[in-house]
């Protein structure tokens, strides 16, 4: 279920951003910004972002540490956010053992997915659009965690949606020339086009690595023009992101 404490801060902040819903032990949390701040301010934490430091103070106020910040770059590789970094690693996802280590990502279409074990004893926080989905980022995050996959559970947040994602034959060609039973995660449109799930892409892959047990998942970044930025819908949002966190503290 959602986590209560956190849901509390952000409506004691005025803050509607999203708890997820998952069924991890009580020492791991998390959260998903959208595109409103307090009192229905625009918010964006992009790195290039005009108020970056307004955004990433109002985060900062609800977590035990600052994040461990990525150049993300669209691969598959995965870092450890235990370890003090001089810059932000360039890195599609990060693994924390440590309490109080926050994992985070940024997106605007591709899809955040958060991992954690069922001891509440590792989590990672993973950039997953297309590339990266193809390239086995997910895969490479289930390895990094080093558990069993059947101990984990993922969390798919907010990313672009199956009726909105239009892609060509580069992108269907990238998942089914490999995994030809992937086409049931696309439908086709225009000639030469198809609509590819996200949602559904990153969950046979992850049930491919053994991880079962998948929640989240259902919204759109490129229709819920209120609540979400989307690259894809261009204009000033092209620049613009959404954080998604996980950290762990010790256990009780």
């Amino acid at each position: 279920m959602p986590d209560a404490a956190m849901s509390a801060m952000l409506a004691a902040a005025g803050l509607d951003w999203i708890v997820p819903d998952w069924h991890v032990p009580a020492n791991v949390h998390a959260v998903s910004t959208t595109r409103r701040g307090a009192a229905g301010r625009e918010m964006d934490f992009s790195p290039r972002g005009a108020d970056i430091g307004a955004a990433r103070s109002t985060l900062r106020s609800l977590l035990p540490a600052e994040p461990r910040w990525l150049s993300q770059e669209h691969g598959r590789t995965i870092v450890s956010a235990d370890a003090d970094q001089p810059r932000a690693p360039q890195a599609d996802g990060a693994v924390a053992r440590v309490a109080g280590r926050v994992c985070a990502v940024l997106t605007a279409d591709c899809l955040p997915v958060l991992l954690a074990d069922r001891e509440g004893s590792v989590v990672a926080a993973v950039h997953a659009g297309w590339r990266g989905l193809a390239a086995g980022v997910l895969e490479a995050a289930v390895d990094a965690v080093s558990v069993a996959p059947a101990s984990l559970l993922a969390w798919l947040g907010p990313a672009i949606g199956p009726s909105a994602f239009e892609v060509g034959a580069d992108v269907y060609a990238a998942f089914c020339d490999a995994d030809p039973a992937a086409t049931v995660c696309f439908v086709a449109g225009r000639p030469g086009k198809w609509y590819a799930d996200l949602y559904a892409l990153a969950r046979r892959r992850l049930a491919r690595s053994g991880v079962s047990a998948v929640y989240g998942g259902g919204r759109c970044t490129f229709s819920e023009r209120e609540t979400f930025y989307s690259y894809r819908r261009g204009g000033a949002e092209t620049a613009r992101r959404m954080a998604t966190l996980v950290w762990r503290e010790d256990a009780a």
